[in-house]
């Protein structure tokens, strides 16, 4: 039986794109919630000391590479300060399905992360999604739209409301779940719910 989990995440975050890798292959139903992590943090009280501290900075770069080496995903980062995070969230929010909203996820995902491409505007963004093959002309129309704003905007505040400090965020259930180095968690819990069941 395929299991539902909630997915809360940022594109600016390459431990999201790591967890989202492995999320994939599980046998789940993925909610996906984008949203501003760094306003997250800031609702919550969070530093995002991987940006204000260099030593750590430094560290976490090596650290990704590993991760990336463990999950087989290739790791050619573009400058993620100059990528628009928020409007790549919000072409999540314009999806016409949870396919194509998981399609535009892995391809913004790759295209930061993978294939070193700045997403800096809505033009570069809505370009990489055509490449799926998804219809984009309907993206492109209301990737501003004040609705779509709203809801990147309330996945934001939920996110903080339920606990949320950082990105990747993973509910299963009540069950809270933060960072890509907590999958084997996620796959106990799941694990647990389905024996429950």
């Amino acid at each position: 039986m395929t299991q539902p989990i909630e997915l809360f995440y940022d594109f600016l975050s390459p431990y999201s794109y790591m967890a989202y890798t492995q999320l994939r292959e599980m046998d789940v139903d993925i909610a996906l919630r984008p949203m501003k992590a760094l306003k997250v943090m800031e609702l919550v009280g969070n530093v995002p000391t991987t940006l204000t501290c260099a030593a750590k900075g430094r560290y976490a770069r090596v650290d990704l590479a590993r991760w990336a080496q463990r999950y087989g995903v290739p790791l050619n980062p573009s400058d993620m300060r100059a990528n628009d995070g928020e409007a790549c969230s919000r072409a999540v929010l314009t999806a016409q399905s949870p396919t194509d909203a998981a399609a535009i996820t892995l391809a913004l995902y790759r295209a930061i992360w993978s294939d070193g491409k700045t997403l800096a505007s809505r033009d570069d963004i809505v370009t990489e999604i055509a490449t799926t093959g998804i219809e984009a002309g309907q993206i492109a129309d209301r990737i501003d739209a004040p609705d779509v704003v709203a809801q990147l905007d309330a996945n934001t505040a939920e996110a903080a409301e339920r606990g949320v400090f950082g990105s990747p965020t993973i509910f299963v259930g009540h069950a809270m779940f933060f960072g890509n180095d907590r999958l084997d968690f996620v796959r106990e819990e799941l694990a647990r719910l389905e024996e429950a069941a």
